[in-house]
């Protein structure tokens, strides 16, 4: 049984880990990408519901984790497939959820709760096997806590720093004759990534662009980081809300200006509360890998991976979109202006520095699963680093 804080009631077949499970759902609508969707940090507090009717058809392959286990709460589908068709594939998708204790439920019409939580909103629900009471279960989700305020990363950060060497790996169909690219000792910028839960493949996008890719805990100081003297800083993903990590943000405002910074997803609202704006949180979330946004600058549609619940406040302007780039607005660093709008609800989805070396953005330019459609962002902040180095 699936039940809703607002006493929505879907009953279906048991999947996955047998037990009970909390969490706060949201729905996503990728076709593919669900082992990469659970293995994200950044759904640590979160039940995912997959709008895709068939689930788990190519099976599970360990190198499309995207960390070192599944961090979502439970999971929602129509149909799990049992049987697997990948000639990459090694485990069955429910054996996967059963061994990794993911309390998981089938059956359920993912239409009608999809469009719920749209026009109602994300809203904290039970998936239980063992307690099937609607009026226990009500309770429960009524008793939850939300993810607003509290500190996610805490639970989903690295526990000691570490170095990441490995780039992306093509795929083909001889195994043996693929090789992942290694970073080199000419790697040509040295990065610190402070980890809110950073997914790998946002660490191979580093490496594949010429990084030496450092990984430090998300509470390190400020004081720790520049005595890494590194050539800039990248600000991670991460789940809940950027409000619930100040220390993380007190670290980054004392580091700007300092290094080039470049910030995805939480590391995007982290980044905007240390240059004194505001973030809010969205109805229902981004969470899928077909979302359009226009990067302002060049007039171009991007189609992205995204997943964020909150979003820095910068409200949209029909100018932006309709006659030319954001009008500039003054932070703690100097002027800055918005560099990319959502056009499903206008949302903030980039920023840039104008006075200082500084680039961010909400969505996912390391897709995994998605489009790569915006993996030139990665260039851009070789470049900032390049200019800073040169002058």
């Amino acid at each position: 049984m699936l039940t809703l804080a607002d006493g929505t009631v879907f009953r279906g077949q048991a999947l996955g880990f047998e037990g009970e499970t909390v969490g706060e759902l949201v729905f996503n609508t990728a076709m593919t990408g669900y082992q990469e969707i659970l293995t994200d940090p950044s759904y640590k507090g979160q039940i995912v519901l997959m709008t895709s009717t068939q689930i788990g058809n190519y099976g599970v392959t360990p190198e499309d984790n995207e960390s070192r286990r599944v961090w979502a709460e439970g999971f929602i589908v129509r149909e799990a497939s049992n049987r697997m068709s990948n000639w990459r594939g090694q485990q069955p998708f429910d054996e996967y959820l059963l061994e990794q204790k993911i309390v998981s439920i089938q059956g359920i019409d993912t239409r009608a709760l999809t469009s719920h939580l749209r026009e109602k909103g994300s809203q904290m629900g039970v998936i239980s096997h063992v307690d099937l009471d609607e009026a226990s279960l009500h309770a429960k989700a009524q008793a939850a806590p939300s993810i607003v305020g509290r500190d996610l990363v805490h639970e989903v950060t690295c526990d000691a720093p570490y170095q990441w060497s490995k780039g992306s790996t093509p795929l083909c169909s001889d195994q043996n004759g693929c090789t992942t690219r290694e970073a080199t000792a000419s790697a040509a910028y040295k990065v610190v990534v402070m980890d809110f839960g950073v997914k790998h493949h946002i660490l191979r996008s580093l490496v594949d662009v010429g990084c030496d890719v450092h990984v430090v805990p998300a509470s390190t100081s400020a004081d720790d980081i520049r005595q890494q003297q590194p050539d800039g800083l990248f600000l991670s993903n991460g789940p809940g809300d950027p409000e619930g990590v100040p220390y993380a943000v007190e670290t980054v405002k004392a580091l700007l200006g300092w290094k080039p910074v470049f910030g995805i997803c939480l590391g995007h609202q982290v980044l905007g509360l240390a240059l004194g704006l505001k973030t809010h949180k969205l109805p229902f979330g981004h969470h899928g890998a077909n979302h359009p946004v226009m990067d302002l600058r060049t007039r171009k549609i991007e189609i992205t991976s995204q997943n964020h619940n909150f979003a820095v406040d910068l409200p949209h302007k029909e100018s932006e979109t309709s006659l030319g780039a954001a009008e500039p607005f003054d932070t703690s660093i100097g002027r800055m202006s918005v560099t990319h709008r959502s056009l499903n609800d206008g949302c903030c989805e980039g920023i840039v520095g104008l006075d200082s070396p500084v680039l961010s953005i909400q969505y996912h330019p390391e897709a995994s699963p998605g489009p790569h459609d915006s993996s030139y962002l990665f260039q851009q902040f070789i470049d900032m680093m390049q200019k800073v180095r040169n002058d």
